[in-house]
């Protein structure tokens, strides 16, 4: 029984491709301005690697902002309902859930059954988002994979008092230009950006087990801050953190197969 999910996401589309309850596939790749093109590409990654074609899949759903453009999917699921049902597939034992993606964050808490019992977005300012740290990473001339690396050596952080990305980027050019080294200052990014995502979290009154979902995750320096100010260590998925929406959708699809 195969099934496939896709995830059509602002910064990255993502494919995960079940075979019964193995994932056999997934594939990551940047999104382009057409979500049909985005999606064509990543699932084709994904059949690729898997050794299968399009005709093999025998449901897909899809997920994301573009969910409801890509042309091949049987059913579109909201990205909530999509990284609830991964993590928790994951992790049963996940009551909470801090998904950072590249527009947006979202802290969803569930039940034992994994059903979502609360969540809440944030869609209305980068600061909380990766787009946040992809800004800062190119006002500090390094890629945005090397700033969790950078944040881990620094000596002492500085504190960004704004929380609006704007601003914070003219103060991280002041740090820089009174010769603050990059390694302090990329931890002062991770601080304000575990600081606004902190907030959202308890919003939704957060319950162990906790864990990330989303690209932002496999950023070392947010993660640690991210525990250290909801005082509460965050459970590893055992798979990329990035492609959790897309296993979602890869399991709702085979539901779909089975009837359920």
């Amino acid at each position: 029984m195969i099934a496939a999910g896709c995830d059509v996401g602002s910064l990255t589309t993502k494919a995960v491709i079940l075979n019964n309850t193995r994932i056999i596939s997934q594939a990551v790749a940047k999104s382009s301005f057409n979500p049909e093109d985005s999606a064509r590409e990543v699932m084709q990654n994904a059949l690729t690697a898997a050794g299968l074609g399009m005709g093999d899949i025998g449901f897909c759903v899809g997920t994301g902002y573009g969910r409801e453009r890509i042309p091949f999917v049987g059913k579109a699921v909201s990205e909530i309902a999509c990284h609830a049902k991964g993590a928790h597939w994951l992790l049963p034992t996940v009551r909470t859930i801090i998904d950072i993606g590249g527009q947006d964050c979202k802290a969803i808490r569930l039940d034992a059954k994994g059903n979502v019992v609360k969540f809440i977005t944030n869609d209305k300012c980068a600061s909380g988002t990766g787009r946040f740290l992809d800004v800062m990473a190119k006002v500090l001339g390094v890629g945005i994979d090397e700033l969790g690396g950078l944040s881990a050596r620094a000596a002492d952080p500085v504190v960004l008092a704004a929380t609006c990305t704007a601003w914070a980027q003219a103060e991280v050019i002041v740090h820089l230009n009174a010769g603050t080294s990059r390694e302090d200052i990329a931890a002062g990014i991770s601080d304000a950006m575990a600081a606004r995502v902190a907030i959202l979290a308890r919003a939704v009154s957060i319950e162990k087990d906790v864990c990330m979902s989303g690209g932002v995750a496999k950023n070392t320096g947010v993660l640690k801050s991210l525990e250290n100010q909801l005082n509460v260590p965050m459970r590893r998925l055992r798979i990329d953190p990035q492609v959790v929406g897309a296993l979602g959708a890869a399991i709702f699809a085979r539901e779909k197969m089975e009837g359920r």
